[in-house]
């Protein structure tokens, strides 16, 4: 089987790579989350929408007001984490369409009706926070992605505006001790793809 990324960087992209539950107390700087944007702002997306926003939970009150909307499993170790990111989708995405993207009129007018756009807004962000997860292993730390929570209560509590909605908070760091549960199976190839 042939790719074009050598064996290793697979392993550290995918095969290797975990969801962590444990962190060390390695601090996660803004320039390592720069740097990890500035990679995956190039995932591909429908008409090159880019509807994902990102606020970095890096305050001890911040932190709390979050835990309070997680499920009882994800609160210990987002209190702990070194870094705790909350991915949504900016519903107002078109606001944001630059004037040179090829089909910038055509853009608006779509876009205007909020029935399009939301979904739209969702489904490309989500593309998004899977390249966001993958950009932190390229980045040599590991992601913690999790959607179990009150997206209601997060969308009230940090993003008061009602122009965005949280799809995933992510704990960013170094992983830990014991910070990997057991790998669960994955489908064969032959279970997932059929030819027509």
């Amino acid at each position: 089987m042939s790719l074009a990324l050598d064996s290793a960087a697979q392993d550290l992209l995918f095969r290797e790579a975990r969801t962590a539950n444990a962190f060390t107390d390695e601090p996660v700087t803004d320039d390592q989350v720069e740097a990890v944007y500035d990679l995956v702002k190039y995932g591909p997306t429908s008409m090159n929408q880019q509807p994902l926003r990102m606020v970095l939970v890096r305050s001890a009150e911040a932190r709390e007001r979050l835990v309070g909307y997680l499920s009882e499993g994800n609160r210990k170790k987002t209190a702990a984490a070194p870094l705790v990111v909350i991915l949504a989708a900016d519903l107002e995405f078109h606001e944001e369409l630059p004037t040179q993207f090829p089909h910038f009129p055509q853009a608006k007018s779509l876009f205007a009706e909020r029935a399009v756009r939301e979904p739209s807004a969702r489904l490309n962000a989500s593309l998004q926070v899977g390249y966001f997860v993958i950009g932190v292993r390229a980045a040599g730390l590991a992601a913690g992605p999790m959607t179990g929570f009150d997206a209601e209560g997060i969308d009230k509590e940090f993003f008061s505006d009602g122009e965005h909605s949280v799809l995933a908070v992510v704990n960013i760091g170094r992983p830990g001790e014991n910070a990997w549960f057991a790998r669960s199976p994955r489908l064969a190839y032959e279970q997932v793809v059929t030819t027509v």
